[in-house]
């Protein structure tokens, strides 16, 4: 095998490599928290303030604001 060749071969197994570990680590780092149910939502957590001066938070899977209290 001529030396430009064994080159040429080398370089194209460090980019194969470096593509792998690039898009393993993205998947790692995009993927999201899941249990048994599938993934896990988890909510901002910002609060709205009630006419009463009581604050609720984010729930439920949308994420929408608790009911104020009466």
């Amino acid at each position: 095998m001529s030396k430009s060749r064994l080159i040429i071969l080398t370089l194209i197994l460090i980019l194969a490599l470096g593509f792998l570990w690039f898009t393993t680590r993205s998947l790692k780092i995009n993927k999201l928290p899941t249990d048994e149910l599938g993934p896990i939502l988890t909510c901002t957590k910002e609060a709205k303030i009630c006419p009463d001066g009581s604050a609720v938070g984010r729930t439920g899977p949308n994420c929408e604001f608790g009911a104020c209290p009466n």
